[in-house]
């Protein structure tokens, strides 16, 4: 990882900082988003309804590891806390009502994965934007927030797929994203972080 010798802006820095330090974090959230996918991929006779608890799981699980990271993270004076938050809060109360009401949740399953897959993809753009001058393969995060910006607008411009091919498309994307996350998280662990 190449490490810039000019002086980065509060911003990125606190960005930077932040997930450097916390770099297992993203790793934890990518074996978790792999897992997820293979597990979909692996089980095609999946209902919508078994599909909704597993993948409420998974949103949670990603939720609360962002969550904690907004919690923890150490950076400058300015912050990236509220980006980390919004994703673990969206992850954490989407999560949480998948796996409580499933039968609620499944019949507007698509629609809660595409809006939370465009809020998180969104996020991970920016950030990757705001970290380009600091790290090498900040490419890898905004990768990842094409694919789910991508994802959630094939979502809600084909509602009336068929169940397999959704489940398909879901696997594939947390795969992709997933193996993302790790390649991203192995990169911050090289950063050198400030004494």
């Amino acid at each position: 990882m190449t490490v810039h010798t000019g002086s980065p802006t509060p911003l990125v820095d606190a960005m930077l900082q932040p997930l450097a330090q916390n770099w297992w974090v993203l790793l934890l959230r990518g074996i978790a988003a792999i897992i997820f996918g293979v597990l979909a991929f692996a089980m095609p006779g999946i209902t919508l309804l078994t599909l909704t608890v597993v993948w409420g799981a998974f949103a949670f699980v990603d939720g609360a590891l962002a969550l904690w990271a907004a919690i923890t993270g150490r950076g400058g004076r300015v912050t990236p806390r509220w980006w980390l938050a919004v994703v673990g809060l969206a992850g954490v109360a989407i999560g949480v009502l998948a796996v409580i009401n499933p039968v609620a949740v499944a019949g507007a399953l698509l629609l809660y994965i595409a809006v939370w897959a465009i809020i998180v993809g969104v996020l991970e753009i920016w950030g990757g934007f705001k970290l380009r001058k600091e790290i090498q393969g900040e490419w890898l995060l905004i990768l990842t927030g094409v694919l789910w910006v991508l994802f959630g607008i094939a979502m809600i411009a084909r509602p009336g797929v068929g169940a397999l091919a959704v489940i398909w498309m879901i696997a594939a994307a947390a795969i992709v994203a997933g193996i993302s996350f790790v390649g991203f998280a192995f990169r911050l662990k090289k950063h050198k972080l400030p004494s």
